[in-house]
């Protein structure tokens, strides 16, 4: 199962408030007032930087950074799942207009479901996924 979770430091700021960096991936960089929004800026700015790699046309970053020194932050869930889908649509090597096919959807909004800035409505996106032969898998955490 795929998670996009990554490492993430929290560190006092200049001014009041909380800086976090990701080890592995460089370009997502945000701050908050405290523990809690930091936390939510890190969510949003996690989220965006990973969506900014596969319009770049990139790899998504492999976690590796581990340690009790980090906080282990995972993207929201409407992100995830237009990253799971824009990774399994690059894996799958079709085309937009098969894509559509197999989801009764035409390619005009097929390429609004694959633009990454572009919100999808949850239930498009799983029948995406399952029309390229992946599952959408919903877990809940302590906060």
């Amino acid at each position: 199962m795929k998670t996009f979770a990554y490492a993430a430091v929290f560190e006092p700021g200049d001014r009041r408030g909380i800086v976090v960096t990701f080890p592995d991936v460089p370009e997502a960089i945000t701050q908050g007032k405290d523990d809690d929004d930091a936390r939510d800026q890190a969510e949003e700015a996690l989220g965006l930087a990973l969506l900014s790699y596969l319009e770049r046309g990139l790899d998504l970053p492999k976690p590796a950074a581990r340690g009790r020194e980090f906080v282990t932050i995972h993207v929201a869930p409407d992100i995830a799942i237009k990253l799971a889908v824009l990774r399994a649509f690059a894996a799958a090597g079709i085309s937009k207009s098969e894509l559509g096919r197999r989801i009764g959807k035409d390619e005009k909004e097929v390429r609004r479901m694959l633009d990454p800035s572009h919100p999808t409505k949850l239930a498009p996106m799983a029948e995406a996924l399952r029309a390229l032969g992946k599952r959408l898998v919903v877990g809940v955490d302590d906060a």
